[in-house]
């Protein structure tokens, strides 16, 4: 296992070596637990997942949730590389040192490098949770999505300015009141401006496109065969009906929960139901119990 530091109660703070660059992530739970990697979206960070760690951990799960590349806290490619293999391969280092097979449990960009890291072992995984993500997505979401990515290229002046952005672009979302948390999400620049945490290579090379490569997917999907549960938020505009259902006629032993209240990021809208669902699907498929 790799060094472990304390972080916030119930948390340790750990580090693993991906493809190149350095991991960073939050554990909770027993070492020894049946571990779940948690891979958050494009422009998130490890903590998108709410209370989905800590209610894996106290499960008695090894649950960790990393930082992909070039997002909060883990390295920046040195080559600016953020084609999907190089997301995938960074997953596999991590769970090639966990001692067993892991569970994992992916959010848009991290589903699709998760969908891609199952269908093609070594290493082993166990089972797979894909989070609003799957082989055809819509493209007026993904839209939204680049296109939030690409609207403050030269920062903000304030926090405040920073939770108004936000604030439009999750319009469902009550605005809180304390803003201190987004300073998560936040980089402060030489240029004296507050910075989203992304290496912007990230959004400049247009890589983006290229994790949506549909035939990719298909091709990982009709591959699968351990279990896997595809959960879709029910306002989702980045994954319709139709797409969720095209899954699962390629996937047909997949299991699959609608959240309905959720849009794209389901964790972050209902997170209560987005749990239940999710440990439900463990406690069948990879009991924390099982070596």
């Amino acid at each position: 296992m790799p060094g472990t530091s304390k972080g916030k109660i119930g948390m340790e703070q750990v580090e693993f070596q991906g493809a190149g660059v350095t991991i960073v992530g939050d554990a909770a739970g027993p070492v020894a637990g049946q571990p779940v990697i948690f891979m958050h979206g494009g422009g998130q960070t490890r903590q998108s997942w709410g209370q989905a760690v800590t209610q894996a951990g106290q499960a008695g799960y090894r649950a960790i949730s990393i930082d992909l590349r070039g997002h909060g806290e883990s390295g920046w490619s040195p080559d600016r590389a953020y084609d999907i293999e190089f997301f995938a391969d960074d997953i596999r280092h991590v769970a090639a040192v966990l001692g067993r097979p892991p569970v994992l449990v992916g959010a848009s960009l991290g589903g699709l490098a998760a969908l891609v890291v199952a269908a093609s072992p070594p290493p082993a995984i166990r089972a797979l949770v894909l989070v609003d993500v799957a082989v055809r997505l819509e493209t007026e979401g993904t839209n939204e999505i680049r296109d939030f990515m690409h609207s403050a290229p030269d920062g903000f002046a304030s926090l405040e300015e920073a939770a108004d952005a936000v604030a439009a672009y999750l319009p469902h979302r009550p605005r809180p009141r304390n803003t201190s948390g987004l300073m998560r999400n936040l980089r402060l620049r030489e240029d004296g401006r507050l910075h989203w945490h992304w290496d912007p290579a990230f959004t400049r090379r247009g890589a983006a496109s290229k994790h949506f490569d549909g035939s990719i997917f298909a091709s990982a999907a009709a591959r699968l065969e351990l279990p896997t549960l595809l959960v879709r938020g029910g306002r989702s505009r980045v994954l319709s009906p139709e797409g969720a259902e095209e899954f699962m006629k390629i996937v047909p032993h997949a299991e699959f929960v609608d959240v309905a209240g959720a849009d794209h990021m389901v964790a972050g809208d209902a997170n209560d139901s987005f749990n239940a669902a999710v440990l439900d699907f463990l406690s069948r498929n990879a009991p924390s119990n099982v070596p």
